[in-house]
């Protein structure tokens, strides 16, 4: 190992939107910065999400949207069954709209405050040119406030001498070299690529039952370094998991068969049975969840002519993606599917009768009739006996033509690894500070319980990664005499 390169007050590990937050924070504290991202390219998954989530901004104000920061805590604790950290959480929530408003500062723009779901409060912050339009303001901050930013070049270890962090080792080309600093934030991004962690942690098999989307290179490096220097382990195993429809490349990313699969119409489990309400269509979380107990890694949307004619001229009931809003009409459904069938998929399925689309989904023909025969009776009574479904939601299946729709369990990001406090300390298994170690975003657990609050906080993840950041940086220049105490 070659000796020591360079030196700062504080080292980040990881370029995305809570590393790239915690190097302007600090830098702003006029602290010497170095960020340090294996990849060639900053940003990494913040680069796409299409909102973030805020209470209490001037955007909501403007809008009368009175949604506080007591209602979202409470919230978000209840959602949880306290099995998140409490102060955490409230640290989170109070720091959100100042960042909204610190973002605006540094040229962000938000369009709308919205919501995802019918009724849900609106906290989701809009970002005009998406995550990648927030990732290009704080680099731009971050070069104009002497940030160093080391594009492809790995953190291989965290350095600690005694109780403390001293810097870390870095991989240039074959070489490894030290850098200094008594501060490190690590903020790598998760281990969404880890097949052998999300087997270990989840039970899933990675990108076979359990579809990992917009992911590259999350090893979870930031957390095996941590727990090397003896952090303890929170929330390892919490995915933000979703139910999307058939996968690419045979349909297109929120293409007319995937909004039309996603709707709250008939869906069955692998073995042909109704399994849930699915007017939880609506909060993605729940629907994670409800497809994640098939270990086949998918479940099935049923529909027929007229369901399909309702939507191409009424427009779908849920949202896919923000720019598919309600009401949006999904056009070229039936060449898209024919294409797909042509090319022999076995993700979406047209048949003449249930039975035989029962023989095309390798489902037990007699098991899927008496699904829709009983769906369809309860679609005619008005009153889902079963599910309790609300009776908007309930539409028979008559055909003449049936189709069937996979609708894959994907995740996003994974959510927790290293167990922080709410000043996103790092802190080993009796609870003690390891001095000058932070983490955040998805590298930090405690903030989720066992799931992502949807329903309650939209946009919360790619929040909590920029103000888990914020707060790190602040408090890691306290730490080290630049800075103000924080609260």
């Amino acid at each position: 190992m070659n000796s020591t390169h360079e030196h700062a007050d504080i080292i980040v590990i990881g370029s995305g939107g809570c590393g790239l937050a915690a190097a302007v924070t600090a830098s702003e504290g006029n602290a010497k910065v170095i960020v340090f991202e294996k990849q060639r390219s900053p940003g990494g998954t913040s680069n796409f999400f299409e909102g973030t989530f805020a209470v209490e901004s001037a955007l909501q104000r403007e809008k009368y949207i009175t949604y506080s920061r007591d209602q979202a805590f409470k919230k978000m604790m209840e959602y949880s069954h306290w099995r998140a950290n409490a102060r955490m959480v409230r640290a989170f929530v109070d720091e959100s709209a100042p960042t909204i408003a610190w973002l605006q500062e540094l040229g962000v723009e938000f369009i709308e405050a919205a919501t995802n779901m019918p009724n849900g409060p609106r906290t989701y912050h809009i970002v005009k040119g998406r995550g990648a339009a927030v990732i290009k303001a704080l680099a731009a901050r971050a070069k104009e406030k002497g940030v160093v930013l080391r594009l492809g070049t790995p953190v291989t270890r965290i350095i600690r001498e005694g109780d403390r962090i001293t810097g870390v080792v870095v991989k240039e080309g074959k070489e490894e070299r030290t850098a200094a600093a008594p501060a490190v934030i690590v903020a790598s991004g998760g281990y969404a690529n880890n097949k052998a962690w999300i087997k270990k942690y989840t039970g899933f098999d990675s990108d076979v039952n359990m579809l990992q989307i917009g992911n590259v290179g999350k090893m979870g490096d930031g957390i095996r370094m941590a727990w090397d220097v003896g952090a303890a382990e929170e929330g390892m195993g919490v995915l933000e998991a979703y139910r999307f429809g058939p996968r690419a490349p045979e349909f297109r990313m929120y293409g007319p068969v995937q909004m039309i699969a996603l709707q709250p119409d008939l869906w069955v489990d692998p073995k042909g049975e109704r399994f849930c309400d699915e007017g939880i269509a609506f909060c993605d979380t729940s629907v994670g969840n409800v497809n994640a107990r098939y270990r086949e890694g998918y479940t099935y949307c049923l529909f027929d002519d007229a369901i399909k004619e309702y939507y191409i001229t009424h427009g779908i009931h849920r949202n896919v993606g923000w720019k598919n809003a309600p009401g949006t009409k999904p056009v070229g459904f039936d060449d898209e599917l024919k294409a797909a069938i042509e090319k022999g998929t076995t993700e979406a399925f047209a048949a003449d009768s249930v039975e035989e689309l029962a023989a095309k989904m390798a489902v037990e023909p007699a098991v899927l009739k008496a699904t829709v025969v009983e769906y369809n009776r309860f679609c005619e009574k008005g009153h889902d006996d079963l599910f309790a479904k609300e009776p908007k939601y309930l539409r028979p299946l008559r055909g003449p033509r049936f189709y069937a729709a996979k609708a894959r369990t994907i995740f996003l990001v994974t959510l927790g690894g290293i167990k922080v406090n709410h000043r996103m300390e790092v802190v080993d298994k009796n609870d003690r500070v390891i001095p000058g170690l932070y983490a955040g975003g998805m590298d930090a657990g405690g903030m989720w319980g066992d799931s992502y609050p949807m329903q309650d906080a939209t946009g919360a993840s790619s929040a909590f990664a920029i103000n888990s950041g914020r707060i790190a940086a602040r408090h890691a220049l306290s730490y080290m005499g630049i800075g103000p105490s924080p609260k």
